[in-house]
């Protein structure tokens, strides 16, 4: 079927509000995608849902059942940012509840990558007799669920990097005494509340050999509600003392390292060989359904996943503080995506070129 400007103008609006809708399970549908829908009879909305949290019942399903006068389905346009599943997982397949509901079209954003999807939901509504509208707001879907997308595609987490540096593009002092370690701040406490908030909506955070030691970071969400990512560090000699903070067993902690160690409670040794990492954490986010993470410094460790590839957006924070010396910030060649001004501070978002 053709679909006229007008119907596709009306698609948009409808699908705007399924990824609105969405947005509000960022950071409590993980490892799930996130997901809204809405159902319209007669141009105007009758019933909405989004998933609300990974287990809970999917956006369809809610959805369904916010609609009062379920006579109405028969006659209406369910419209979802992405293919409804088609399996049983946690929950039955939302395809079958949408045929039963007898509804007589869905409108779709985006195909879902997941093996166990992958067109299969489309085709059975199809073979069901359904109207299938596919492409709606596409480029929008994809932005949504990039974590979701990027995890199923090339079968690792999407990884953003996060630092800050000054105006003269250092990310800290040089420390050489670190009896007392605390972090070097460049930017404000209102920074730092956003930077919280960012870990709530990421499964995990990572942070190296020398950021542990020398700031002793707890890496939760103290300064804002959520939940807090799984602690990762990289501890190749396992040479960290356990009285930091990462080691206090209030929040699940795994540990990559050279030597074998058994795991205490909240905190997991994993074991990888030689001396580039990244694979093989790489590898244990995708076998433990994480799909997303965000790495914290330090340098060296941002310089890996820069010289690799191995990262998809890059957060930087540039304050006006000048150091004239120090430890020298990561560098990017790519152009800032969205610049923007932070409480006096200079934010900057990169995208890696193959997500452009």
């Amino acid at each position: 079927m053709q679909i006229t400007r007008q119907m596709e103008k009306e698609h948009s609006k409808y699908m705007q509000r399924c990824i609105d809708l969405a947005y509000n399970g960022l950071g409590l549908t993980s490892p799930n995608p996130m997901v809204g829908c809405v159902i319209v009879h007669d141009h105007h909305i009758i019933g909405e849902g989004y998933h609300f949290e990974f287990g809970g019942p999917h956006a369809e399903v809610n959805a369904i059942a916010s609609v009062e006068n379920k006579e109405l389905l028969k006659d209406s346009t369910l419209y979802v940012n992405l293919e409804p599943c088609s399996h049983y997982g946690k929950t039955p397949p939302c395809v079958d509840l949408i045929i039963s509901s007898k509804i007589k079209q869905v409108v779709i954003s985006n195909i879902d990558p997941h093996e166990k999807v992958a067109g299969k939901g489309i085709e059975k509504l199809k073979q069901a007799g359904i109207q299938v509208e596919i492409g709606i707001l596409e480029e929008a879907g994809n932005e949504l669920n990039k974590r979701f997308f990027t995890f199923h595609k090339q079968q690792r987490p999407y990884v953003i990097l996060k630092w800050a540096q000054t105006h003269d593009k250092f990310i800290d002092v040089l420390r050489s005494n670190i009896s007392k370690p605390q972090p070097t701040w460049i930017t404000d406490e209102s920074t730092r509340i956003l930077v919280h908030k960012w870990r709530t909506e990421e499964q995990a955070i990572l942070v190296g050999t020398h950021t542990a030691l020398k700031d002793n970071p707890r890496l939760n969400v103290r300064d804002w509600f959520g939940k807090n990512p799984i602690r990762m560090v990289i501890d190749k000699k396992l040479s960290l003392p356990d009285h930091l903070h990462l080691f206090d067993n209030s929040i699940q902690t795994v540990v990559f390292t050279h030597a074998s160690r058994e795991n205490k409670k909240n905190i997991h040794y994993v074991t990888l060989k030689g001396n580039n990492f990244i694979p093989g954490i790489m590898d244990y986010c995708y076998q433990n359904q994480i799909i997303s993470i965000i790495v914290e410094g330090g340098s060296s460790l941002f310089q890996w996943f820069i010289e690799q590839n191995m990262w998809d957006e890059a957060r930087v924070f540039t304050g006006k503080l000048i150091f004239e010396n120090g430890v020298d910030a990561p560098e990017i060649k790519e152009s800032a995506k969205e610049e923007g001004s932070f409480n006096n501070t200079l934010l900057s978002i990169y995208m890696h070129q193959q997500h452009v």
